[in-house]
């Protein structure tokens, strides 16, 4: 008890709590874009619940994760070089995670584009493209990726266990209220879909550039994501104008 309280009065520990809970949640962006692109290939009622097991049982994930925080840092230890250059787990895992998201953007951008194709199909009539296990591996397997990074993370801002695990609730919770909306945004603008895509597209790819040494900062990649959002709901308000200036000529 006086640990939690020494914890408590320590006002250092109060900005890196603050730190880690914005640091968590912007992480968890990418991970929530796609959770949403995914489960809204399920039927309408399966939809929710989706969102809600595969946050749940991120959550789930990444606490238990937390409780391995020893064995997750040795993780950065090199066990082999190539090309110059030598690779840990975490590199091998960002590599993989990056390949599956570039691999899953590139397929649904395919999808998007040529609709008639047979991989990847739409839902028509409320039949499902994925089945509800296959969205929930899918989730669990980005969350890891994202998850081992974002601890990794939190371990270089803080020595403090009880601080990890109040920042990673916390930002789960807010995926989970998030989840739906930015959903049913999603569902409702077909160009955002797109755009949406291009984010996955890009985060792949700078995963497998820092899983080869190449360091990306994330400023650089959510300035981007932000400018092209701003963008887009510039281009959806002129759109919304014409469509009413067409409705009142009419």
């Amino acid at each position: 008890m006086d640990g939690w309280m020494d914890l408590a009065a320590d006002p250092t520990v109060w900005v890196a709590l603050a730190t880690l809970i914005v640091m968590e949640v912007v992480l968890g962006i990418d991970n929530l874009i796609f959770i949403s692109i995914l489960t809204n290939k399920l039927p309408p009622e399966r939809r929710s619940l989706a969102r809600r097991v595969g946050i749940g049982l991120a959550l789930i994930l990444r606490l238990g994760l937390l409780g391995t925080v020893a064995f997750i840092v040795q993780l950065t230890e090199p066990i082999f070089t190539a090309f110059d250059h030598p690779f840990s787990w975490k590199d091998l895992i960002l590599i993989a995670g990056g390949l599956f998201l570039v691999w899953k953007a590139t397929r649904e951008i395919h999808h998007n584009v040529d609709p008639d194709t047979e991989a990847d199909e739409a839902p028509v009539g409320g039949v499902a493209s994925i089945s509800f296990n296959a969205a929930i591996v899918q989730i669990l397997i980005l969350d890891l990726v994202f998850s081992i990074d974002s601890i990794i993370t939190a371990v270089g801002m803080t020595d403090h266990l009880p601080v990890m695990v109040i920042a990673v609730v916390v930002a789960v919770t807010v995926m989970l209220i998030a989840a739906d909306p930015l959903a049913h945004f999603i569902e409702k603008n077909p160009t955002v879909v797109m755009l949406a895509l291009g984010f996955l597209l890009m985060i792949g790819t700078t995963l497998i550039a820092e899983g080869f040494g190449f360091h990306v900062p994330k400023g650089y990649i959510y300035s981007a994501m932000a400018f092209s959002a701003l963008v887009e709901v510039l281009n959806m308000v002129t759109r919304r104008r014409r469509a009413k200036t067409r409705e009142g000529a009419r």
